[in-house]
């Protein structure tokens, strides 16, 4: 086991050492991985991984002398575990450290101030103030997106597209909900929102994502570049968007009817996207989403590691865990999360179906990386236009829909808004054949947002085209001249 390891090199939760190191060295790992998720220091190999061993005559002294460096160095008390290996006759020393679980661990010389270490990838880090104040949340189970925020007024705050969001599928975020799902804290009589609820309504700058699409395989040259904040499920919808417009479209037909689908399976896209707003690490105020559409690869870049609790192989192997709990359970209630922890899983198997090479998913420091590839074998319709692109439209002749008893086109309707035309050919076909339509049906057909589909109909009834019948979930749609 611990050959395999030093196989793969120093780590998150591997460092190897020569020789035994100054005190201030091993008390600094020691610390690190304390307050990160654990780790081992094996001593007796070298910096190009290679075995060397240690004098195991000096192996009891090594290992009494460590254990008081540990006690003497770091606060509060840390237990390491220490044992020998024998590899080929070489004897390695290993320091087995455990995840803590009264965080912050630090150095006595520095305090909880400048004593505090994390480990980032293979380095061990300074800590910094917001660092720290994440490790105290760790040691009492509690998230960012939990805490109260004392400086919002919750009076001042504006819930109408979250009750919407809600109401699209038949619930009510009533107060005492909110208080349920700890969007809201009651102190003394006085109502405060927590950061959760702060994050989904976008009063945070750095709860944003930047959108951008690179010619060729680097970021020298972008092609095309948007910035969303804002309410956090727009913002979902208009990544969609941009993603979409920039990928590559193909077709095929099935009783006449054409489908056009992604060079990525969207719904391994949308899996990601997800993924990465519920995930990063919002206490970070200093960074954001970022995702980047290259020639060969989509790639979505996450703040904040993995959770303390999970190693890359836990990763792998399909184990999750939330970290941003409050905020999971929104997603949850509004169906953009189906199943606890099959995330990855459902990306790596959807783009495995649809021929692509298996996504790679990575902690790189302190941040995830998540890179979706392309098939560039295939010869796929260029759609940087997006769903504007006229060969995509239904009135394609090959595809039999030219019949005008269809009447996919009304010219009558005057448009000026291509886009709006299109979707009401969607719509009007949808008509024809089934009477009536309520938003959840427009939902499916536009491939939108619930909020986004209601004012596409909304826009279609002030053109008179659409009539809008029934109250509340009754609401639904007919052709006004069918």
């Amino acid at each position: 086991m611990i050959v395999k390891e030093v196989s793969k090199g120093e780590s998150k939760i591997l460092e190897f050492k020569e020789k035994l190191p100054n005190n201030s060295s091993i008390a600094k790992t020691v610390v690190a991985f304390s307050n990160t998720s654990g780790g081992k220091i094996v001593i007796g190999v070298n910096d190009r991984r290679e075995i060397i061993g240690i004098d195991e005559d000096i192996i009891f002294d090594l290992k009494d002398k460590i254990a008081s460096i540990i006690y003497d160095h770091c606060t509060p008390n840390i237990i390491p575990e220490i044992y020998t290996v024998n590899i080929s006759d070489k004897l390695l020393l290993v320091i087995k450290i455990f995840r803590g679980n009264l965080k912050p661990y630090y150095l006595k010389s520095g305090g909880k101030t400048n004593g505090v270490y994390i480990r980032v990838g293979a380095t061990n880090r300074k800590a910094d103030h917001l660092t720290i104040k994440n490790l105290e949340r760790e040691s009492k189970n509690i998230s960012f997106d939990e805490e109260i925020n004392y400086e919002q007024k919750y009076e001042d705050l504006d819930l109408s597209k979250l009750k919407n969001d809600y109401l699209d599928l038949g619930k009510r975020l009533t107060h005492e909900k909110m208080l349920n799902l700890k969007l809201i804290r009651k102190i003394n009589g006085i109502i405060y929102p927590t950061n959760a609820l702060l994050i989904i309504l976008g009063k945070y700058e750095h709860s944003s994502v930047k959108c951008a699409r690179f010619r060729g395989k680097t970021m020298e040259m972008f092609l095309d570049k948007k910035e969303y904040s804002g309410y956090l499920f727009d913002q979902i919808e208009k990544v969609e968007k941009f993603i979409k417009n920039h990928l590559m479209l193909a077709s095929n037909f099935n009783n006449l009817q054409r489908k056009d689908y992604y060079e990525i399976p969207f719904g391994a896209i949308r899996e990601a996207i997800i993924n990465a707003y519920v995930h990063r690490d919002y206490s970070n105020f200093g960074r954001d989403i970022k995702i980047g559409i290259y020639d060969d690869i989509l790639n979505i870049v996450s703040p904040g590691g993995y959770p303390n609790t999970l190693r890359q192989e836990d990763i792998d192997e399909g184990r999750s865990e939330v970290r941003n709990k409050i905020l999971a359970r929104v997603f949850k209630d509004l169906n953009y999360i189906e199943q606890w922890g099959s995330g990855i899983s459902r990306i790596k198997n959807m783009c495995i179906r649809a021929d692509l090479k298996e996504p790679q998913i990575l902690e790189k420091g302190d941040y995830v990386d998540v890179e979706i590839y392309r098939n560039l074998d295939v010869k796929y319709e260029d759609k940087n236009a997006g769903l504007e692109n006229k060969n995509a439209g239904l009135a394609d002749k090959s595809a039999g829909l030219e019949n005008k008893n269809a009447g996919l086109t009304d010219k009558s309707a005057g448009f000026k808004n291509k886009k709006l035309e299109q979707q009401y050919n969607l719509i009007r076909k949808y008509l024809l054949e089934n009477n009536k339509i309520q938003t959840s049906e427009a939902k499916e057909i536009f491939a939108l947002q619930a909020r986004r589909s209601r004012e596409v109909l909304k826009a279609l009834v002030e053109k008179g085209l659409l009539i809008k019948k029934g109250k509340g979930r009754g609401t639904y749609y007919t052709l006004k001249n069918k």
